[in-house]
């Protein structure tokens, strides 16, 4: 009897031990970030991805006017293969442009042509590294662009379907950075209809959105800002699941994207200082929800993710590299 009394004390106190040491240290905010380079050589790249493989997506506006806009994956070891090509590519004030964001999920691919408002949805559950590309014919192709027109929500109708994100039940919650708005796109039915409106932060200069994120309860929303670019003048906005906008945080200067950290705090991107020249080379950043800045000397950076819990990757469309951050 006694020997059982001390072999039960002895099971507790090993699980009293194992409740009190069995648990994970929280993973701080990154204070910093080192870089490297992971890839180089992109054509004009505007937005970034992953996949449950390891492999990450890119979009390509291309160099030249003409049909040069690709879509691309990208393996762990940094190995690039051509998924589309042949989207147009377009000059519009001086940029080039076409290709805008994408997005993976559930095996899909989903990639938006802001120029033209058309969304492409493409099963990439099977698509494997060195794989012939697949024919932009053989992608299904919705157009969004004449839904937002339609809404008549600036004078002239603008639209730049831009960047998009799934929120509470696999909606798609698309910006648009011509009429500064979202639009939600039901994941049942594929209706449309205007989610939310973004004020101008100025007058007569307008929020312009550029990156969206649901961090479960919220969806966080940077913005550019329209022409003259003032520093400090952008902002990252909050909606509810009602479609209701708040400041969620100030003081930025032209955001570009946004992504959540570990912990959910929005991480986010600053496209560049605006000069007399145009916007400064290596005048991007990444910075924290307050402003901090955590990486910098990037050329006009238009996206990034978190890959792990530590890992970042930034994307540059001047530079056309995917840099790859760590803390």
């Amino acid at each position: 009897m006694k020997k059982s009394v001390l072999l039960l004390s002895a099971v507790i106190f090993s699980m009293f031990i194992n409740a009190c040491t069995d648990h994970s240290e929280p993973i701080p905010e990154p204070e910093s970030l080192s870089s490297e380079t992971f890839v180089s050589g992109l054509k004009h790249p505007i937005g970034l991805t992953h996949d449950d493989k390891g492999n990450l997506w890119t979009t390509e506006a291309g160099e030249d006017v003409g049909f040069n806009g690709t879509v691309s994956m990208i393996s762990p070891t940094g190995v690039k293969t051509t998924f589309v090509t042949g989207l147009e590519t377009l000059m519009r004030e001086g940029s080039i442009e076409g290709l805008s964001h994408l997005e993976y999920h559930d095996g899909k691919l989903y990639f938006l042509h802001g120029s033209h408002g058309m969304l492409y949805t493409a099963d990439v559950s099977t698509f494997t590294s060195g794989q012939t590309p697949v024919k932009l014919t053989d992608i299904k192709s919705e157009d969004i662009g004449s839904f937002v027109d339609s809404l008549g929500l600036t004078d002239p109708v603008n639209s730049n379907t831009y960047d998009f994100t799934f929120g509470p039940e696999g909606d798609m919650y698309i910006v648009d950075a011509g009429s500064n708005a979202v639009i939600k796109r039901d994941k049942t039915t594929g209706d449309l209809s205007l989610f939310a409106h973004f004020d101008n932060v100025a007058p007569d200069v307008e929020a312009v959105p550029t990156g969206i994120v649901f961090d479960g309860t919220k969806f966080l929303v940077s913005t550019l800002t329209g022409f003259p670019f003032a520093p400090n003048s952008a902002k990252i906005f909050q909606v509810d699941l009602s479609g209701n906008v708040n400041v969620y945080k100030s003081d930025f200067t032209t955001l570009t994207g946004v992504t959540l950290s570990v912990n959910n705090k929005p991480i986010v991107i600053q496209y560049g200082v605006f000069g007399a020249m145009g916007f400064e080379e290596k005048s991007g950043k990444v910075l924290d929800e307050n402003g901090r800045t955590l990486f910098s000397g990037i050329s006009q950076p238009t996206d990034i993710v978190r890959v792990g819990d530590k890992t970042f990757y930034l994307l540059s469309y001047l530079d056309g590299t995917i840099t790859r951050l760590n803390y």
